[in-house]
């Protein structure tokens, strides 16, 4: 038996249990490795189904060129479906991205783009902005937008969701992810909770960010916006593919604590991460200590690999620099 391509390999990723980190704590602590996806992320899943979907609608034509606004992971689901498909892809990223991932897009093909960080959304040299700009620009491309694009959400839905149902045998009461574009968190909790409707979902945010005071107040309050180091989670916008109704509880994580998390899963687990990985481990522990009975079974998901991050949390003397080592 073989695979037609690679974006064949897409889903059913594994569920391990989590020993050393989660000692002591009550329940069973599981832990989604998404890296086990062909392009070591769990956005691989939403990248082939948006530009599935874009096809049947008639967005994407042959020969056609994908630009989109990535932190990393997306570009490489989208640039794995464009080498299967036939597309080109351009993209855009903010300069606090790490460049690994900058180079492993340009090793499969794409054009990158690094725009400044500290920028609002709607400011021209945005990424987002210059995303949108080029989709205007050039013929017979698509912007698939994850941020708003509820093929995002539906990807997981139909495959994250359904996965995590058939492998915990129906026993999951906890659901905890990161939340970036919101896609995976709610995809994946709407079937969960559509089964289990006591289900609970945990978000997990970064200071610096707007999802949780909004959640808590219903108030987007530009305040709460700085800059932060992790990649991967936490926004400055309200992206579509987030459903409020879907999560129940948010709570924010350090930049430090996430990064010293990644780093113990890798050495106490042998599950080499990236960092927002220690965000959504950090946070879902802290909460099981004081919620988890002993009957309840967690899952949280980890969305991508550590090759991600090599220059940065896996390097010594850039983590002294940060102080977060001794």
């Amino acid at each position: 038996m073989y695979l037609n391509n690679i974006v064949e390999a897409i889903g059913n990723t594994p569920l391990v249990k989590l020993n050393s980190v989660a000692k002591g704590i009550p329940g069973t602590i599981l832990a989604k490795v998404e890296y086990f996806n062909p392009g070591n992320s769990v956005k691989d899943r939403m990248a082939l189904r948006m530009i599935e979907d874009a096809e049947k609608a008639g967005l994407l034509q042959p020969g056609g060129t994908i630009i989109e606004g990535t932190s990393g992971n997306t570009g490489m689901g989208l640039a794995l479906a464009a080498i299967a498909k036939g597309y080109k892809c351009i993209f855009t990223m903010s300069d606090k991205q790490s460049k690994e991932k900058q180079d492993i897009l340009r090793a499969v093909g794409a054009e990158v783009i690094v725009c400044p960080t500290n920028v609002t959304p709607d400011d021209p040299r945005s990424y987002y902005s210059v995303a949108r700009k080029l989709n205007a620009e050039i013929p017979n491309s698509f912007y698939p937008n994850q941020y708003d694009n509820l093929s995002n959400s539906i990807s997981h839905y139909e495959t994250t969701g359904p996965e995590l149902w058939q492998q915990t045998e129906g026993r999951i009461t906890h659901f905890a992810s990161g939340v970036g574009t919101g896609g995976t968190i709610c995809g994946t909790s709407k079937y969960l909770k559509e089964q289990q409707p006591g289900l609970f979902t945990l978000g997990l945010d970064t200071y610096g960010s707007v999802f949780k005071k909004y959640k808590e107040t219903g108030i987007f309050d530009e305040n709460e916006i700085y800059a932060y180091k992790t990649e991967g989670i936490g926004e400055d916008i309200l992206p579509k593919n987030v459903d409020f109704d879907l999560i129940d509880l948010f709570l924010k994580v350090t930049d430090k604590d996430a990064a010293l998390m990644t780093r113990r899963l890798a050495k106490e687990e042998g599950l080499f991460v990236g960092w927002s990985c220690g965000s959504a481990v950090h946070g879902a522990l802290e909460y099981a200590k004081e919620h988890l009975k002993e009957d309840d079974t967690m899952v949280i998901l980890l969305p991508d690999h550590g090759t991600r991050y090599l220059g940065k949390i896996y390097n010594d003397e850039w983590m002294r620099e940060q102080g977060w080592l001794d």
